[in-house]
């Protein structure tokens, strides 16, 4: 029930929080830049305002304050550790777009400095999981049940980088108005169900906020789109997302769960790589995916709406492969 409270609050204050928000971005011209390579049509998006994903990071904020306060009182800070992760990769994005808008242009942050402030986090994080007793260096493997214990620095080190690409797999899916919202609120559910499932009610509370805050701003967020997530919110959406994987110690699920963004990245990682090897040959038409979908006819919605059904058909599919982890 706290669960679905959390959703419920953080919708309210995500729409709420937008209705004031946009205009502020507006009057501070955060527009977002277009990059030029990008499909023209993309061109009359050019100054819409971004950073929009401080609607539902501050919907979280309250919901997790609100309803995880039970939780924290009773020893159990995993969600908050949770939503700090999410913020940190947020503030992470949020520097970016403000050096973006001071520019006025599609470049922020230089890519080495993202990836070392990235990585420092996911380290902070998984460390402090571990001291709490949130994370076992046991890997667990979805649909087999059945968990490979790794010495404590192999999965630090094969974790870290999980939580990097995942972040910015995340990001990168956040390319079209309504893309990255759609796709993640089904992953939101997702790990709130399975929290509820496993008894892991304080995770739940930060999944259930997530969801409800997200689907607070693709009322703003939907094409034609009012504003943008930004860095800011795709970001803090990656960072969510791994965070409550890893805070359920099961990050294999973000495979099945996560199945769109990983597309999305492989799509983007082969253009480059062909485009290299066979000196300006794609095999796209553009990357990401949703870009190559785009100028085959696919309209935005339709991408939107096809993407979230493949979402929410390996989220269940991923349910059935764990469901039973902890009744064997």
């Amino acid at each position: 029930m706290r669960m679905l409270l959390a959703g419920i609050l953080a919708f309210a204050v995500s729409a709420v929080v937008g209705r004031f928000l946009i205009p502020a971005l507006r009057a501070m011209k955060a527009g977002q830049s277009i990059k030029e390579i990008g499909p023209n049509w993309h061109m009359s998006k050019q100054g819409t305002p971004t950073m929009g994903g401080i609607m539902f990071m501050v919907a979280c904020v309250a919901a997790v304050l609100v309803f995880g306060w039970r939780d924290m009182a009773g020893g159990d800070f995993s969600a908050l550790f949770v939503l700090v992760l999410a913020l940190l990769y947020g503030a992470i994005g949020f520097v970016d777009d403000y050096a973006k808008i001071k520019k006025k242009e599609n470049t922020g942050l230089t890519a080495g400095w993202k990836f070392l402030l990235q990585l420092a986090v996911a380290i902070a994080f998984l460390a402090l999981m571990r001291m709490e007793n949130h994370l076992t260096p046991n890997l667990y493997i979805p649909f087999v049940n059945v968990s490979v214990s790794l010495p404590w620095i192999v999965y630090l080190i094969f974790a870290a980088f999980v939580m990097v690409g995942c972040v910015n797999a995340v990001n990168l899916t956040d390319g079209l108005d309504g893309l990255a919202g759609s796709v993640t609120l089904p992953v939101a559910v997702f790990f709130a169900v399975l929290s509820a499932w496993w008894d892991k009610g304080a995770v739940g509370i930060f999944a259930g906020a997530l969801a409800g805050g997200v689907l607070g701003f693709l009322v703003y967020n939907f094409y034609p789109a009012k504003v943008f997530m930004g860095d800011t919110g795709s970001l803090f959406l990656g960072g969510a997302v791994c965070g409550l994987a890893f805070a359920l110690d099961a990050p294999l699920i973000l495979i099945p769960v996560g199945i769109i963004y990983i597309v999305e990245t492989m799509s983007d990682i082969l253009q480059v790589g062909y485009f290299k090897l066979t000196h300006g040959k794609r095999i796209f038409r553009m990357a990401p995916l949703h870009h190559h979908l785009e100028m085959g006819g696919w309209s935005e919605v339709r991408i939107v709406l096809t993407f979230a059904g493949i979402t929410i058909a390996f989220c269940l599919l991923a349910f059935v492969g764990v469901m039973y982890r902890y009744s064997m």
